[in-house]
């Protein structure tokens, strides 16, 4: 991929462990005790966004268990084929149930140059099942009619790489190509991403990328 996700952000020094540390403090201060609505009476084990509660994580997530949590912040979307760029707020979910694959849930709302809500805007879901070899292949559905196939790879102990496999588009999709996204945790403890797509005519570029702040867990 061309464009990585930021190595720094602001209110960390690059380097810093002691900072970093004192960062995860306050973050955890405020999340901890946060995670997934649940119904009580289900006769299977919920999904938890926390890894203080429900099931214990399996031993095959390990290299995404940074991500598991809620998160929720801010981004851009750009392209040739578009007027913006355009303001967007996202929440990311990422649970388990205790077997090998992440649930992963994103939605997003459009906003004008002073921050306030337009509307809804793209939804995402799936599961994201790391394999013995050490890929991971991540499923997406979207509510635009295009259904993901990714194949991906760890690329640090914080950050993971996906390239599209196969898309299958409705009728009345938007005419997608091939995408590529890179996930990493940045040095405050923050998510950070960046996708790039082709689609419609365009050679695959950057399309939507997003910082987004641990609410729960």
């Amino acid at each position: 991929m061309t464009t990585p996700p930021p190595s720094a952000a602001p209110g960390a020094t690059p380097g810093s462990g002691d900072e970093a540390i004192r960062l995860a403090e306050e973050r955890a201060a405020a999340t901890r005790e946060r995670n997934l609505p649940q119904f009580t009476d289900m006769p299977i084990p919920g999904d938890t966004a926390n890894l203080r509660e429900g099931a214990n994580l399996n031993d095959a997530l390990l290299a995404v268990l940074p991500l598991v949590g809620v998160w929720r912040g801010e981004g851009e979307i750009v392209y040739p084929t578009i007027e913006g760029p355009f303001r967007f707020g996202q929440q990311i979910t990422f649970a388990h149930d205790g077997r090998p694959f992440l649930v992963y849930e994103a939605r997003s709302w459009l906003l004008n140059e002073a921050g306030e809500v337009i509307r809804p805007a793209a939804r995402e879901q799936g599961f994201w099942r790391p394999q013995e070899d050490d890929t991971i292949e991540l499923l997406l559905t979207h509510n635009t009619g295009i259904v993901e196939m990714y194949y991906g790879k760890v690329r640090t102990q914080t950050s993971w790489e996906f390239e599209s496999d196969a898309i299958i588009r409705s009728a009345t999709a938007k005419d997608v190509q091939a995408s590529q996204r890179l996930y990493g945790i940045v040095n405050n403890g923050d998510l950070a991403y960046v996708e790039e797509r082709a689609m419609v005519g365009q050679p695959l570029q950057p399309h939507a990328s997003a910082h987004l702040k641990r609410i729960v867990g």
